[in-house]
């Protein structure tokens, strides 16, 4: 058998129904042209170019286009790899390519392409959020090509926004490349993979970013497990979940599974997660984690305190929400983001009081509040004060909103701002009690951490 250089750069030249194949350096007869892919499928963000479009926030703000080579750069190895693909028409006749993106961005995705002089280059252009396997079936059908005759081309690999795992179970030979097409070698690596491949076609197959195959467990892919945080090692940045009832071995993780904007893991939080292969290390490892809470409720009657989330807030509106009549909160930071709806944490009164102008009640007294009934809503209950967890609240979604959604007065009676003071990520509040008893908490940025007393929570919040 022989075997193929999968380092070396691309030598062009296409393949014809007449002539020999080059790919990389290696040789492809007339009788192997049936190992070459027929439909090659790129995804887009961070696979063929960079940023993914999504973080063009500002320019979406300002409704501005995305200018191809300022705002957005295709990856240097893209271009040589079109450019040899486009130099040799003939040895490519038998292969089609094709674009596959679930970005939510698809008029900048399109404009992109004709900016950027693909528009010609793709035969079938899939552009629209949602499932990928959508877009591999209408590829399929406007192809006529079967899956297993596809190569394709991700960041992605599993988990929630994975792409690599679903479209695999398709029969589709995926190449999971998290850095994009960021060298040549990615690209004649796939190449080399899928002529391997090509010999028995094993569905669930993906090319790792190492250049190995592994074939995805089905199991892994769609089941889910709780568990809760045994051991965290910061520095390596890695840590392990106790999980389930049966006789098996703490499950590892890697911060990198963490969703993007959580960084204050610790021993004691309660995750779901998925489980999939680590191919460079030949063990499974918890993917696409989501943080649940703080303790399992199964361990709470062992112990007499509870470790929970904090936020903090100055005054008048910690109490403005305490009492219920603020049930929005915003922020332009991601401090929120991670958490799922339904997470309960801790509301801490910082020691300043919030510097509006008194602009708040403007805004309460609009929806026709005597000024008697505003002093009572920025009171706290005797015994609660500065420098304390006072509340234990609910979050419900967290969302953005551009500055006129902020500006509905409905919206800002319910934020206690008016919306030019209001930050763009909004985060409901579901439900809010007092403690039965307000106790000392050090206050900290962010969403942080601290052990209380489990008897000063209200009963049914645990």
């Amino acid at each position: 058998k022989a075997f193929i250089n999968i380092n070396p750069p691309i030598v062009t030249s296409r393949k014809s129904n007449k002539v020999s194949t080059f790919i990389g350096n290696y040789h492809v007869h007339k009788t192997q042209q049936s190992m070459v892919p027929s439909l090659i499928v790129f995804d887009l963000d961070n696979t063929l170019w960079e940023p993914e479009l999504y973080k063009l926030r500002k320019l979406e703000r300002a409704k501005i286009q995305p200018i191809a080579g300022k705002d957005v750069t295709l990856f240097p190895a893209v271009t040589s790899i079109i450019e040899s693909v486009r130099s040799s028409p003939k040895s490519w006749s038998n292969t089609k390519f094709a674009v596959a993106s679930r970005t939510k961005s698809v008029e900048w995705a399109h404009d992109l392409l004709i900016q950027f002089g693909l528009e010609d280059f793709f035969d079938y252009v899939e552009i629209f959020p949602g499932d990928k396997k959508t877009h591999f079936q209408n590829l399929r059908e406007k192809s006529s090509i079967p899956f297993q005759e596809m190569l394709f081309f991700d960041d992605n690999r599993d988990g929630r926004f994975g792409n690599c795992v679903p479209v695999s179970q398709m029969g589709v030979l995926s190449v999971h490349c998290p850095r994009g097409i960021h060298s040549e070698d990615v690209w004649s690596t796939g190449l080399a993979r899928y002529k391997e491949w090509s010999t028995h076609r094993t569905p669930n197959t993906i090319v790792e970013m190492d250049g190995s195959m592994t074939v995805a467990s089905q199991s892994s892919q769609s089941e889910r497990f709780e568990g809760i945080v045994k051991n965290v090692n910061y520095e390596k940045r890695y840590g392990f979940i106790s999980y389930g009832n049966r006789k098996n071995q703490d499950m590892f993780f890697h911060f990198s599974s963490l969703p993007n904007a959580y960084s204050d893991v610790s021993k004691g939080d309660k995750f779901s997660f998925k489980i999939n292969r680590d191919s460079k290390k030949g063990k499974d490892a918890a993917t696409d984690i989501q943080v649940m809470s703080s303790l399992d409720p199964s361990q709470r009657n062992n112990i007499n305190t509870v470790n929970m989330r904090v936020f903090s807030m100055n005054l008048p509106f910690a109490a403005l929400l305490a009492n219920e009549y603020k049930t929005l909160e915003t922020r332009n930071g991601t401090m929120f983001v991670p958490f799922p709806e339904g997470t309960k944490m801790l509301l801490h009164v910082g020691q300043r009081i919030y510097p509006d102008g008194n602009r708040h009640l403007d805004v309460m007294r609009s929806g026709g509040l005597s000024d008697e009934a505003i002093a009572q809503l920025k009171l706290l209950p005797k015994g609660f004060g500065k420098g304390m967890a006072v509340a234990i609240v609910e979050i419900g979604k967290t969302y953005e909103t551009n500055l006129e959604e902020r500006c509905n007065p409905d919206f800002q009676r319910k934020v206690a701002a008016f919306g030019d003071d209001s930050g763009m990520r909004v985060t409901e509040i579901k439900r809010v009690a007092y403690l039965k008893r307000g106790i000392k908490v050090s206050g900290s940025g962010g969403v942080f951490k601290c052990d209380i007393d489990q008897d000063a929570i209200p009963d049914g919040w645990l």
